[in-house]
């Protein structure tokens, strides 16, 4: 069942997908007006989504559920690392292609999908994995194209950890925000997976698929991020399914490893923009495991259920 109610939000995320390649293509909108849409989504939709997510009463169910959750994202996340430096080592493979397979679009994605999926009150849950993810993105994720040290100081006030905080504060201060505020932070944050695929589509239509698919390492990504990761991971949460018993355990397990087997990270293609590294690889890798995640994400699902 969840499964199929995956491809049912999957594919209505493709439709819209597609409309931002049709007005790009009628040129009603510009390939690189895509970057305006990046950083509305980035600076404003998922802070946004992400506050609204922590606008829920508190209980010990929801301590241990976030508990457990980050617990599950740290835990994914240190295997993964372990399963590059075995890709590393056996491979010629470049920043943007381990960058490109071990970060997940987890932030753009997993929100939408979640509350589609599990209903709105499953959302908090997926901060737990985007904030871990954040921690490593802007230490070694960004450390793969640029090798000077990162502050701390830069790291925690990145925009999205900031309202992971804020929402923290409130949710365990048990602080109310006025119903004004809270239904324009949802709505915001309900903008977030729409808008997110608008500005994939408008990539598509800016970039031939031809050439996407023509590069031979665009498939060694898609092989890494799609499949061989969250097998890896998928084999990790099954044993650890089988030694807990816990109330809710599989559905709040199953949320890190949603996250972790969405697409390539778009943060990913801004950092390799911005240091100038195999650009042409960081966006044809991005474009073409969004693509292919209508199919292995229900697949993967599916084997997670059974």
């Amino acid at each position: 069942m969840i499964s199929l109610l995956l491809i049912v939000k999957i594919t209505q995320l493709f439709i819209i997908m597609l409309i931002g390649c049709i007005i790009t293509k009628l040129k009603i909108v510009k390939g690189e007006d895509s970057l305006v849409l990046s950083k509305i989504s980035l600076y404003v939709l998922l802070p946004s989504a992400i506050i609204n997510a922590f606008n829920v009463e508190v209980n010990d169910d929801i301590k241990r559920g976030l508990l457990l959750a980050f617990a599950a994202s740290l835990v994914i996340h240190i295997i993964l690392f372990l399963v590059d430096a075995v890709y590393k080592r056996i491979t010629d493979a470049s920043s943007v292609e381990r960058g490109s397979s071990i970060y997940s679009n987890a932030a753009n994605l997993i929100i939408p999908i979640v509350s589609y999926v599990l209903g709105e009150e499953w959302v908090i849950y997926s901060c737990a994995y985007m904030s871990v993810q954040l921690v490593f993105l802007w230490t070694h994720g960004i450390s793969l194209f640029d090798t000077k040290k990162k502050s701390i100081k830069k790291i925690l006030l990145n925009v999205n950890i900031i309202a992971i905080a804020i929402g923290l504060l409130l949710m365990f201060a048990n602080v109310k925000l006025p119903e004004i505020i809270v239904d324009a932070i949802a709505s915001l944050g309900n903008m977030l997976g729409p808008v997110s695929m608008l500005i994939a589509g408008m990539l598509i239509a800016k970039n031939n698929l031809k050439d996407i698919f023509s590069n031979k390492r665009t498939y060694r990504v898609i092989l890494m991020r799609m499949i061989v990761y969250p097998l890896v991971v998928l084999a990790v949460m099954k044993t650890a399914l089988y030694f807990m018993n816990t109330p809710d355990v599989k559905e709040i397990l199953l949320i890190p490893y949603l996250a972790a087997i969405t697409p390539t990270a778009a943060t990913v293609m801004q950092f390799a923009q911005v240091h100038d590294v195999d650009v042409e690889l960081a966006v044809s890798s991005n474009i073409a495991t969004t693509l292919c995640c209508l199919v292995t994400m229900p697949v993967m699902v599916f084997l997670y259920m059974l």
